[in-house]
């Protein structure tokens, strides 16, 4: 199996460091354990309430769900809707359009994780 990533133009250290500095901006932005299942439960669900999602993630925590939530929102991939007109007071989160954009990484990531498991499959068994 070949590794060489091979690049349409040539990379200059300039554009390296641009390119390295990009990836740790997103890295740091939706890495972690819990960020990415987050939007992509929200993303599948629409509207929904914090303890249905904690439902929906196995084996978070509330206090880290709403800490995860909280940095979500600031970077604008979660909204908090409150419907302060019912009793008791109901609040929904749901994903942004923003938060939209990374699905076509997030697609790419589950082709990849998926063929990296196969393939360590196949070296292994």
């Amino acid at each position: 199996m070949d590794n060489t990533v091979v690049f349409e133009e040539s990379i200059t250290a300039e554009k390296c460091s641009g390119h390295l500095s990009s990836v740790e901006d997103a890295i740091y932005v939706i890495g972690g354990k819990w960020k990415l299942k987050i939007i992509i439960v929200l993303q599948e669900k629409g509207n929904i309430r914090f303890n249905e999602l904690q439902r929906n993630i196995p084996g978070i925590s509330a206090r880290v769900l709403s800490n995860e939530l909280k940095d979500l929102e600031l970077n604008g991939f979660v909204k908090r809707v409150v419907h302060a007109e019912q009793m008791p007071v109901v609040v929904e989160y749901i994903s942004t359009d923003y938060s939209r954009t990374l699905k076509p990484v997030i697609m790419a990531l589950s082709n990849w994780g998926r063929n990296h498991k196969n393939n360590i499959r196949q070296d292994v068994f």
